[in-house]
């Protein structure tokens, strides 16, 4: 996915936006840029660069209330919080995002089943919209525009500053086990027995194999100590500095990438590690996305409803096989009951699985495509934080109330994504 603003313009401080929205009519902020669709791209606009928008407001130590500027990242906060006992109530698999980006995405984490989404954490925030200025959100004020900007992919507004609520933490230690299973059947019994007493659960999948092989991990903070430096936050080592040949990444490749993964963490048992290794593997390899090549990759991460999860589920994994399609990157996770204030929230009720494909044009959108016709006859969902491609009809059918979302758009915010899903209806 490739797209050039008209202009990008950096936002230091909050009232450079009068300025800014005054000299645009189409705009769109946007943070550190890791959604991996269009969601935060405006080809034809300009983008307000949001990552100098990076100071702390107030924390207090006591109540765990933090409030931080939109461009401030998970991984700035993390430096912080950490080392005062507290720690971010939900995070992605990635700590280089902002605050602003997380809320706008509503992302989620290993603990959804207990704690939901990311927007169910956030207690305030400070909206600048172009005819309006400044608008202060909260649960109690402003909650519909409150509602309609957690999850509202930045349309609603340039978040200025967000009021979260973070959770206390014995230590930077958490205590990990891995468990081995074969099949989804056997994954959704793991999780139904281990969840509910379990901060942290996910599970990686061979999808690669005829048994569906997997490894499911569970998570807890911890106080204990490890050995020296073993629980310090990771620096990236590992850098893959040009982009791989289509060819490197294939089947054969990937198999023996699992078949490798899969012998070293079955083997782990129960241990201690550092946080950063656990919510964050990918952050040590810088550019990783190069492994795919040129042409890039596509994820495709889809919610299903339980009651159709294990035959809707298992069906995509089959047909991604039978294509040739190697993912190594392949994730699956129970989501729990609780729900996101956000109109366009992805999380809901059932099971998420993502999977990782490299772009080989026509072959693989088809696939996809093929994929979003099972989801939508489920009654599921397709991440938009994750896609480059859905179509307006799916998207409509993924998200219902997009009809009532849309009242709450700021008129001169848009991007790509948005432009190609509401295009219909």
């Amino acid at each position: 996915m490739c797209a050039t603003a008209q202009e990008i313009r950096s936002i230091y401080w909050p009232g450079q936006l009068a300025a800014a929205c005054k000299d645009s009519e189409r705009m769109l902020a946007r943070g550190y840029g890791r959604s991996y669709g269009d969601s935060c791209l405006l080809g034809d606009g300009t983008v307000l660069d949001l990552t100098r928008l990076d100071r702390f407001l107030h924390f207090d130590t006591e109540s765990g209330i933090l409030r931080i500027e939109g461009g401030v990242s998970l991984a700035q906060i993390l430096e912080v919080i950490v080392p005062r006992g507290w720690f971010l109530p939900v995070t992605p698999g990635t700590k280089h995002v902002s605050v602003g980006g997380a809320i706008a995405n509503d992302v989620h984490g290993k603990n959804h089943h207990v704690r939901g989404s990311f927007g169910c954490h956030v207690t305030a925030l400070l909206l600048h919209r172009k005819e309006q200025g400044a608008v202060q959100c909260s649960t109690q004020e402003n909650t519909e525009l409150f509602n309609a900007t957690i999850g509202g992919l930045g349309l609603t507004g340039t978040i200025l500053w967000a009021e979260l609520k973070l959770m206390r933490i014995p230590g930077p230690a958490i205590r990990q086990h891995a468990i081995t299973f074969r099949g989804i059947s056997e994954f959704l019994q793991i999780s139904g027995e281990l969840d509910r007493n379990t901060e942290y659960t996910v599970a990686w999948l061979d999808a690669l194999s005829d048994e569906q092989r997997g490894i499911f991990f569970l998570g807890d903070h911890e106080g204990e100590t490890a050995p020296s430096g073993q629980l310090r936050a990771k620096r990236r080592t590992v850098t893959v500095p040009v982009d791989l040949p289509g060819f490197v990444l294939n089947r054969y490749t990937v198999r023996a990438f699992n078949a490798a993964y899969y012998r070293a963490n079955s083997r782990q048992g129960d241990r201690l590690v550092g946080y950063d290794s656990f919510f964050y593997p990918l952050d040590s390899v810088a550019n990783w996305n190069r492994i795919y090549g040129r042409k890039g990759f596509f994820q495709y991460q889809c919610v299903v409803p339980s009651a159709e999860a294990e035959d809707v589920l298992s069906e995509i994994l089959k047909s991604a096989a039978r294509s040739h399609a190697s993912s190594f990157l392949s994730v699956i996770k129970v989501f729990g009951d609780r729900s996101s204030p956000g109109l366009l929230s992805f999380p809901r009720p059932g099971v998420t699985l993502a999977l990782d494909f490299q772009n080989r044009g026509r072959e693989t959108r088809e696939m996809l495509d093929l994929f979003d016709q099972w989801v939508v006859a489920a009654g599921g969902a397709v991440y938009p934080a994750k896609d480059a491609r859905m179509s307006a009809a799916s998207f409509q059918q993924y998200f219902p109330r997009w009809k009532a979302f849309k009242q709450w758009i700021d008129p001169h915010y848009t991007s790509d994504f948005w432009e190609r899903v509401s295009m219909a209806g």
